[in-house]
C-alpha cells in the first residue's frame, strides 16, 4: 500500500477496537492516534465535504469510558513497541513517519458535544503520562461551536496543561458561505466569538478546508473575507500558531464537492500568508497524492 493510500485510510476501527484508531496523518507527519467520542455519528454540523459515512448506522452508539481508556492503553503500547508497523495496514509506513505524533480527539462527529468531555480528556492525559509520552501532543480537532460551555472549558484547560493543541475549524469569511458549507443552525458569530476567546488564552491552529463546489473554487471575495476574519482575531489579541489550508482527500458527502487543484491551494496559502503574516501550511487533495 503506497503512502498516499495510507493517508486515505481513516476508518474509525482498527481490528476489534471501537473507539481508538491509528492513522498515518498527512497533517501530523506521523501516526495520529484517533479517539472517537461520537460513535453514534451525530454531529452538530452537516458539512457538504464530510467524509463520515452517515448512511450506515454504527454498531456502537455510546462511549464506554473504561473500554476507551483500555483500548488507548493497548494501542499506545502497540505503537511505541513498534509492533503497529508489523500489521498489514501499516507495514509500508515510511521509516521517517514511524513515530507517534499525537492523540487526536476527532472521529465521527464534534468531540466537544460529548457530555463527559472534560473527564475523558483528563483520563487520556493521565494515560499519556503513565506511558511517559511527554512529547506526544493531545490534539482536539473541533468546529469550535461548544467552547463556551463549562465542561468544555475545563477540558481545554486540561489540554493546556498536558502538551495540548487545539485545531479549530474556520472555513468561511462570510455567513452565507459558512451556511453553504457547514449547514448548521449554530450561528457563524458564535463560532467566531468562541475562537476569539480561546485564542486569547492559548495559541490555536486554524484548520480550513476549502474545495471546489459545482466545479468552482471559493470566490476571491470569500478568500479575502476569510483573511479578514483571521486578521480580526489577531487584532483582538488572539494567537494563531499556524493556519492549515487543505482540501478534500477522501470521498465527500456531496457529489458536487471536489478537491481544489494544486495551484489553487498554493494561491490561497500565498494569499493568507501575505494578508496576515501567519505561518500557513498547504495540503493537497486526491489528485496530488496519486
Amino acid at each position: 500500500m503506497t503512502t498516499h493510500r495510507l493517508h486515505e485510510q481513516h476508518q474509525r476501527q482498527f481490528d476489534a477496537y471501537r473507539f481508538v484508531y491509528p492513522v498515518l496523518s498527512r497533517r501530523s507527519y506521523g501516526i495520529s492516534m484517533g479517539v472517537n467520542l461520537n460513535p453514534d455519528k451525530i454531529c452538530n454540523f452537516d458539512c457538504i465535504y464530510c467524509q463520515v459515512d452517515r448512511t450506515m448506522q454504527s454498531e456502537t452508539r455510546f462511549v464506554d469510558t473504561e473500554e476507551l481508556v483500555s483500548e488507548l492503553d493497548e494501542m499506545l503500547t502497540l505503537t511505541t513497541s513498534g509492533k503497529l508497523y508489523e500489521t498489514a495496514k501499516f507495514l509500508d509506513t515510511p521509516m521517517e513517519q514511524r513515530r507517534l505524533n499525537d492523540i487526536a480527539f476527532s472521529g465521527d462527529g464534534e468531540p466537544t458535544t460529548y457530555q463527559n468531555f472534560d473527564e475523558i480528556i483528563g483520563r487520556c492525559a493521565e494515560l499519556k503520562r503513565h506511558h511517559k509520552l511527554d512529547d506526544v501532543k493531545l490534539i482536539l480537532i473541533t468546529n469550535a461551536s461548544m467552547f463556551h460551555r463549562p465542561h468544555v472549558e475545563r477540558g481545554l484547560e486540561i489540554l493546556d496543561n498536558n502538551h495540548g493543541e487545539i485545531w479549530a475549524k474556520l472555513e468561511a469569511g462570510t455567513n452565507d458561505f459558512y451556511q453553504l458549507v457547514e449547514r448548521t443552525p449554530i450561528p457563524f458569530r458564535q463560532v467566531l466569538d468562541n475562537i476569539n476567546r480561546a485564542a486569547c488564552i492559548r495559541p490555536l491552529v486554524i484548520q480550513a478546508l476549502f474545495m471546489r463546489i459545482y466545479d468552482q473554487p471559493p470566490p476571491a471575495s470569500e478568500q479575502e473575507a476569510f483573511c479578514d476574519r483571521l486578521s480580526e482575531i489577531l487584532a483582538a489579541g488572539g494567537r494563531l500558531s499556524r493556519v492549515q489550508i487543505y482540501t478534500v482527500a477522501r470521498r465527500p458527502a456531496e457529489d458536487f464537492v471536489h478537491p481544489l487543484q494544486d495551484h489553487e491551494v498554493d494561491a490561497l496559502v500565498d494569499l493568507v500568508r501575505r494578508r496576515t503574516g501567519l505561518t500557513v501550511e498547504g495540503f493537497y487533495g486526491r489528485a496530488a497524492e496519486r
